[in-house]
């Protein structure tokens, strides 16, 4: 008798969980809003097993949809048994909907997620419209008939307006589905001695040319730091608030209810404190937008 392979071994389990996931008996609304209450009011876990054992043939339904991805379908169920349970703790007994269908959203988004994490190395899909344009973009250009190697002008508007999403993220997306991955060390060249990643640019700058610039930096920090001391104090604060910030830039209508003035004073008085800031570092230092103290106007 032939040995059995480890391959075997893991696949028998798993086709009797499926066969025993298919077999359950669905619920009657009824009695998922009776399992419902028990779980969410008394934190009875036989009620929640009942609950969610009942609908993991939907998690199997769910999961099959996304086997094109290449992941392992065991993979693929367990994922969507987290949004299953995840559903059981969200559910709320005295909404008018059956579980299924509240379920269905949750294991089909925890499924989404885990082909996105796992689809490449590359992290894809790191916003909605980015989201919908990986599980729908194959399907949208079957529609439109679209089977060349690259979108045409037309239909990449046409699937753009279909998917609501910018015609750029639709040529994106294109492109990152028709490329695979490349690894670092995949050998280049006809007698194979270069790799990919010696012909990768390094656009961070040199070292001495880094030194350089962070110098310069603290200069002109230091220059305009003497400079404000011309200023009011009130002038100081906007100019601070209005150009100096790294973050966010506050606003003239926040700063006017700071200051008990309106915005249009505000303005103003930026007006004003640049002219005189402008000036004395003309004074101090020379020009300052040749320095690059003070942008062109």
């Amino acid at each position: 008798m032939a040995a059995i392979t480890p391959e075997q071994r893991t696949a028998d389990p798993d086709r009797r969980f499926l066969r025993r996931a298919m077999d359950e008996k669905l619920l009657e609304r009824d009695e998922e809003q009776d399992l419902a209450r028990r779980w969410k009011d008394g934190r009875d876990e036989d009620a929640l097993h009942a609950l969610t054992q009942a609908y993991m043939r939907l998690v199997i339904s769910v999961a099959s949809r996304f086997r094109k991805y290449g992941l392992p379908f065991a993979d693929l169920v367990q994922e969507g048994n987290v949004g299953l349970m995840e559903a059981a703790a969200r559910f709320e007994p005295d909404r008018d909907v059956r579980f299924s269908t509240y379920a269905a959203w949750w294991i089909r988004s925890a499924i989404q997620d885990y082909v996105l994490r796992n689809w490449s190395i590359v992290r894809t899909g790191t916003t909605s419209a980015q989201k919908t344009l990986f599980f729908n973009l194959r399907r949208v250009r079957a529609i439109i008939e679209d089977v060349g190697p690259t979108m045409t002008p037309e239909h990449r508007a046409r699937t753009a307006r279909i998917l609501r999403v910018k015609e750029s993220e639709v040529d994106t997306m294109s492109a990152r589905l028709a490329a695979g991955d490349r690894s670092l060390n995949a050998p280049m060249g006809e007698d194979g001695d270069s790799t990919w990643q010696d012909f990768l640019a390094d656009d961070r700058l040199a070292p001495e040319d880094d030194v350089m610039l962070r110098h310069d930096s603290a200069k002109r920090v230091n220059w305009v730091r003497e400079a404000m001391q011309v200023l009011t104090e009130r002038e100081q604060l906007i100019i601070r608030e209005r150009k100096l910030k790294e973050d966010e830039t506050v606003t003239l209508e926040a700063l006017g209810e700071r200051l008990g003035i309106s915005k249009e004073r505000v303005r103003q008085i930026e007006q004003q404190a640049l002219g005189k800031l402008t000036t004395e570092l003309k004074d101090r230092f020379g020009d300052p937008e040749a320095a690059g103290l003070i942008a062109d106007a």
